[in-house]
C-alpha cells in the first residue's frame, strides 16, 4: 500500500528525471590555463619583499659612515726612555802603536 504523499513524490521523480538528457550529462570544459591563488601570490609577494627589505638593509649599513664612532684618541707626548735602547757600540780594537781611548764618545741627541 502506498500512500498519497509517495505516489506524489514518486511522479515528481519520474518527471524530473524524463527532463535529463545525454546533454546534461556531459562533461564539462577542462579548466583554461594556469590560475595562481591567493596564497602562492601572496606567499611570493612576500618573499620579495623580504628580498628587498634584507638588500636595503646590506646597503645601508655598508655606505652610510658609522656617526657613533669618533676618531681614534691620540696618546700624549712623552720623553723617550733609556729602556729597551741598545747599549753603546763597544769600540773595536786600536791598531798597534795608536793611542787608545777608554771611554766612547758621548753620542749628542738632536
Amino acid at each position: 500500500m502506498t500512500s498519497p504523499v509517495e505516489e506524489r513524490l514518486r511522479a515528481a521523480l519520474a518527471a524530473r528525471a524524463a527532463l535529463v538528457t545525454h546533454r546534461d550529462l556531459r562533461r564539462g570544459a577542462p579548466p583554461r590555463g594556469r590560475r595562481r591563488g591567493t596564497r602562492q601570490v601572496r606567499a611570493i609577494a612576500l618573499a620579495v619583499l623580504g628580498t628587498a627589505a634584507a638588500v636595503a638593509a646590506v646597503c645601508v649599513l655598508a655606505l652610510l659612515p658609522d656617526g657613533s664612532k669618533g676618531p681614534d684618541p691620540v696618546l700624549p707626548a712623552r720623553t723617550p726612555s733609556h729602556v729597551g735602547t741598545p747599549p753603546p757600540p763597544t769600540p773595536a780594537p786600536a791598531p798597534p802603536g795608536a793611542p787608545s781611548v777608554s771611554w766612547p764618545r758621548p753620542v749628542e741627541s738632536p
